[in-house]
């Protein structure tokens, strides 16, 4: 939030210049240090609308996750410049409250935006830099990121639930959400239509909740997500299956399909070229024996967690590495280094619409309990929605694990401003010449490292991806 200023000199009158310095602003914030620019997802309140301070009256999606927008003053909403689907840069204003009796000043916010439109706000009284006011809006955490692909089998640790997108709404959602508006308040609206968001209504198809009795604690008595999560209703029953009708002939010569990029596809592309572009790669690749680490899984096997799995042994190998080179837990500042102070592991994981690498925090100091524990929260969370920025922000060091996709090796992309990501392939049996000159068949795993040679030189590689093999091939060292 922020008052509006103007010149004295601009202004023809008191009641005029009074009106402009209490009138409120609704504005892009500004959510952590990579954030650019936001996309609002839905209104919840359409122009004219009386609301509260503190009342729920959108949602956002940021590069990190989906937030509810609250209202940062009580008043009108007026203004509202920002479409469902628009995206602006932080700190531009996208609509504005009013006091009774307070007008919006003429060429107040320049023109709308509209989905697709490519244009940003004008807005000449935003902040130097796109930064938010002093008194940035207040979100409250509906949804985060989005439903994660369940991408890795038990033993790798990694689940791989079926993505179903990023959050962002449908069009068919974007309508239902329109027409919700324009009937009275309550859960259930002529047609049988309920009032939900669509949010509420992805995660109800999720969960199999029948709308229909969830009582709606939203504006209006709109069902939002929580809603339906805490809702106890039983299950809608499956409709009867519809005859299979018979597959179309194939026609030859079809015509091109034009698909636009959902938000997070856009944002990992983004990124994954500027690393590329940005960052001078080298990659150093080695062969780990994992016997030991297999027999010593069934140490931890637990009827409540079960055993601990092979990508929590890495992730512990990968800290007390970064721990022994702290020059490898750094990143790349200008003229200067910067050397964490912290060990915070993130894990690649792979959606339907791109990537998210929720991070274990000061996982040098967690036992590999720990470390099972909090990847199997961190997962659990995001195929609920509820990760938080703090769950998917402060990495140090990234691991990229394929190894459940049946892969001999590749060559994971830096995780900017990370210095190295590590990227582990499959299991498989080889055979193996010991020392005595006997060949027997063991476990074996590729492990790769890519590097920034802006931070690390190839020695300096060469010898961190060699301790951490070291790590894994005497896993005891991991549970001392």
């Amino acid at each position: 939030m922020r008052k509006r200023g103007a010149s004295p000199g601009n202004l023809p009158s008191r009641g005029y210049r009074e009106a402009i310095l209490t009138m409120t602003e609704v504005i892009m914030p500004k959510m952590g240090d990579g954030m650019e620019e936001g996309t609002l997802l839905e209104w919840l309140k359409k122009d004219g609308d009386k609301v509260k301070s503190g009342e729920i009256i959108g949602s956002i999606q940021t590069d990190k996750a989906t937030l509810e927008l609250e209202a940062p003053g009580t008043g009108t909403l007026t203004g509202i410049l920002l479409e469902e689907g628009g995206t602006v840069p932080v700190g531009k204003a996208i609509a504005a409250i009013l006091k009774d009796g307070e007008s919006l000043p003429d060429g107040w916010g320049g023109k709308s935006v509209t989905p697709g439109s490519g244009e940003t706000l004008k807005n000449d009284a935003a902040p130097q830099g796109g930064a938010p006011a002093s008194a940035p809006i207040e979100l409250q955490q509906e949804a985060t990121s989005p439903t994660t692909s369940e991408a890795a089998s038990t033993e790798f640790g990694i689940s791989a639930d079926q993505p179903t997108g990023n959050g962002k709404p449908t069009e068919a959602q974007a309508q239902d959400a329109k027409a919700d508006d324009a009937h009275e308040s309550g859960n259930v609206v002529s047609e049988g239509r309920v009032k939900a968001s669509p949010l509420a209504r992805k995660t109800a198809a999720e969960m199999g909740v029948d709308l229909s009795g969830v009582s709606g604690t939203g504006p209006g008595g709109r069902i939002v997500q929580k809603d339906v999560q805490s809702a106890n209703v039983a299950p809608k029953a499956a409709p009867a299956k519809a005859p299979v009708a018979a597959s179309p002939a194939v026609v030859a010569g079809q015509e091109d399909e034009t698909i636009k990029l959902p938000k997070l596809r856009q944002i990992t592309a983004k990124r994954t070229t500027e690393s590329k572009q940005q960052v001078p790669h080298f990659y150093v690749t080695v062969e780990v024996d994992v016997e030991k680490i297999l027999t010593l899984r069934q140490m931890f096997e637990d009827e409540e967690s079960g055993k601990v799995s092979i990508n929590d042994f890495v992730v512990k190998a990968c800290a007390l590495a970064l721990r022994d080179m702290p020059e490898v837990n750094s990143v790349f500042n200008g003229d200067t280094l910067i050397k964490k102070g912290h060990v915070n592991v993130g894990i690649a994981v792979a959606l339907e619409d791109g990537l998210t690498v929720p991070v274990v925090k000061d996982a040098d100091t967690m036992s590999l309990r720990a470390i099972n524990a909090k990847v199997r929260e961190l997962a659990k969370k995001a195929r609920d929605g509820k990760a938080s920025l703090d769950d998917l922000t402060g990495s140090t060091f990234a691991i990229s694990n394929m190894g459940m996709l049946d892969v001999d090796n590749f060559l994971a992309i830096v995780n900017m401003p990370n210095a190295a990501i590590l990227a582990i392939a499959s299991v498989r049996k080889k055979a193996v010449v010991l020392e005595d000159d006997s060949i027997v068949a063991r476990s074996r795993m590729n492990i790769t490292c890519s590097c920034d040679h802006r931070v690390l030189d190839g020695a300096v590689g060469a010898r961190f991806i060699n301790v951490v093999k070291t790590y894994l091939e005497n896993p005891t060292r991991l549970i001392s």
